[in-house]
Formats: C-alpha cells, structure tokens, sequence
C-alpha cells in the first residue's frame, strides 16, 4: 500500500458519502494515516464536513449529481457511510472503473435494503431468521401477520436507518399507525415495507467484522469481541463491550457473521447485527461500515472501529484486540433548536475513566444524537454506570 501526501499529485484520496458522527471519525481515523479525504453530505455542516480537507453539499439520492462530483474529484475510494444514495450510480461508477466503492458497490445496494439483505441471508444462505413478510399496503401488512408473521411484529420500512419509521404492531387496530409512520421515517422509496416476527430474545448483539488483508494479500475475516446494546424504538441509546455469552452462541454468531460478510465482499468493517436466545442466534441485519453501537470501541479497544475500518479500506493490518471492558451511553439534543450549547461538560468529564464526545451538528432535534459518553471500567457494569452518569450531566441549553 502507497500514501502520498494530503493535496498534492500524490494523495491517496477517499471520498465519504455520508458525513455523520460515524463519517467524522473515519475521516479522522484515515487523516491519521495521510489520506486526504472528500466529505459529502445532505446539509451543510455535517460533521465529518468540519473535519475534511474539503466538503460537499448534494443529495446522494441524485445519480447524476454523483456522478458529476465524482468525476471532479476523482477519488481512488468511494466509502459509503449512510442508506440515503443512487446504489445503481455507485455499481455504474464502480464497473467504468471511476473509483474503488468500498466495499463493493453491490454490498451497499442489497444492505441499504432490508428486503435484499434478508432474502440473501434467509433464502440465499439458509442463514437463521425472524420469519418476516413483505408489504405495500395496510392490507398486505394484516395479510402477512395473518398467513406468517403473527402478533406482536415489527413493521419497518425496506429503506431506513437508526429505527426511523419503526414501530410494533401488538393488535390489529396499530396497524394504519404502524403504515403511515413506515411512510414517513422510509429513505429513497416509501411505498414498501417489512413485516417481521418478534424474537423473544435474552439480548442482541452487534458483532463488528472485519475483512482486512493479511500478509499474503488475502482477505481474512477478523471479529472484535461481542457489543451488547439497548435500543429504543429501534434507535440505540446505550452498548457496552464485550457482552457476556455462551460459547455456542458466540460460533454460532461468528459463523453467521463471516458467511454473509464473505458474501457481500470487499474490504472494511461490517455491523452485523444478532439476536441470541441461550445458544440459538438469529441474523437481524449489516451496515457495511461502522455501526453506532460500535462507539463503545472507543473506549475497548487498541484499534477501534473507525481506524479498524480505515485500516482494513486501505489494505493495511488489523487488530480487534479488546484492552478493557466499556461502554457508551447516548447524549440526546431534548429541544428543537440550530447552534444549540451544552453545559455541565466539566461535571461529566469529573466522573472517573470517562470522555465524551460532541458531535458539532448545526441543528438539534429533542431525540437526535449529539453526542456520547464513553466510560471503561474493571468491568461492564461499572463502566455503563459511569458512561450513564457522564451523559446525564451533559445538559442541551438554548443559546
């Protein structure tokens, strides 16, 4: 692997299509390494936009927009960091040989789609499965609950992200609630949704994996160790690393985790998401790129999951070696307001083996993430006490 330097004839370039509080600390995790990076994004000063060498506003949805910027640029790499692009565009970038798409151009069109992701891993892999339907109507949604899925379900549309447009459907009168807000919460196409049954699991894990090159130019796959989380209306808000399981259970979810890794290809760090009950593991979902559960690596690990995922992009070596156990807990913004302030960072930073993180988005919503506390401690549960405790002292003010 060859890098030059940052804005001159010799950079390696890497432009991120998504420039979220993940895409920042990728930008930074390759910064580190003399990449020179693209930050592109939906809105202007997006996080990853205030850390870049240079910064794009376009709606990645507009495949000619795309296409145009890549050509201007011309990255070596494409990486994707959100749902929300023109896939085809990418696939058709990816065969004129106009950039690398990390990590592959088809790996993100079939997990930005629940329904291609969940064919592949149930049908296509024989991998373990809620059952689950799909539907385009209220209609079709009682319809599957009646023939497959049963009540209570989870209904969630085929194109989102961080539970938007999630919800649970526990008697037929939440239905039409159920539909209209899929609707409302879907990326790129809202007319389609899936309908899954609901495990009735002890706890769910997201396993990050890592597809790096060896010393042979080989892929091998690496794990980190397991990160348990609590969600929220499908919206994590709490994870800590490693979750305590069986030894069964954590083949099982290894297994699971390399086959459809080595399905969809490529290079970097995935998110695949699990459900365990004692020893049986059930696939529920992949990012193909660092998961916001994966922010308690932070505070784990030698390499966390950014610079794992940067690492592993530009072909270099990798680590998934635990240092302590930690965790994480979510700051949310709690008003709706631009430019909002934070006050209280002395106090949480006073609470032992903490930090925090400060996202820098320009505008606040009352559940939007705007930052996170980390905590390590000499176990789990007394890092997540202390990652709790940083978060609640971090208090959202108006200016």
């Amino acid at each position: 692997m060859r890098i030059g330097t940052p804005l001159s004839a010799t950079a390696k370039r890497v432009m991120l299509l998504g420039s979220g509080e993940l895409g920042k600390e990728v930008i930074i995790a390759l910064q580190r390494l003399g990449v020179e990076v693209i930050a592109v994004d939906r809105y202007d000063n997006a996080p990853g936009h205030q850390v870049a060498h240079r910064a794009y506003t376009i709606n990645m949805a507009d495949g000619d927009a795309l296409l145009e910027l890549v050509k201007k640029e011309k990255p070596d790499l494409i990486v994707p960091e959100i749902e929300a692009l023109d896939t085809q565009m990418l696939a058709n970038i990816e065969q004129q040989g106009l950039a690398e798409v990390i990590p592959k151009a088809r790996a993100t069109q079939l997990t930005m789609n629940r329904e291609g992701i969940r064919c592949l891993a149930a049908e296509e892999l024989g991998l373990p499965t809620s059952k689950y339907a799909f539907a385009e109507s209220q209609d079709e949604i009682k319809q599957a609950i009646d023939n497959a899925v049963g009540y209570p379900c989870i209904v969630k549309p085929v194109m989102s992200s961080s539970g938007k447009g999630q919800s649970t459907i526990r008697e037929e009168k939440d239905i039409q609630a159920a539909w209209d807000y899929a609707k409302s919460g879907g990326r790129v196409d809202r007319g389609r949704v899936i309908v899954e049954e609901m495990i009735q699991f002890d706890y769910e894990i997201t396993l990050l994996t890592v597809r790096a090159l060896n010393e042979q130019d080989k892929i091998e796959t690496h794990f980190c160790e397991p990160i348990g989380h609590i969600q929220v209306g499908g919206d994590y808000v709490e994870s800590w690393q490693p979750q305590p399981m069986s030894k069964v259970a954590k083949q099982k979810s290894q297994e699971i985790a390399k086959a459809i890794t080595a399905n969809l290809g490529g290079r970097g760090l995935f998110g695949v998401e699990l459900f365990i009950k004692g020893d049986d593991v059930w696939f529920s979902e992949v990012s193909p790129r660092p998961h916001d559960t994966g922010m308690a690596t932070m505070a784990t690990q030698y390499q966390n999951e950014f610079e794992l995922h940067a690492r592993a992009i530009l072909g270099l070596p990798v680590s998934t070696a635990l240092r302590e156990p930690g965790a994480s807990a979510v700051i949310y913004g709690q008003m709706d307001v631009k430019g909002i302030a934070f006050e209280g960072i002395e106090k949480a930073l006073a609470v032992p083996q903490t930090d925090i993180r400060l996202f820098g988005k320009p505008e606040s919503f009352n559940k939007r993430r705007m930052g996170v506390a980390l905590a390590y401690g000499n176990n789990v549960d007394d890092a997540r006490q202390r990652a709790k405790e940083a978060a609640s002292r971090v208090i959202p003010v108006r200016e």
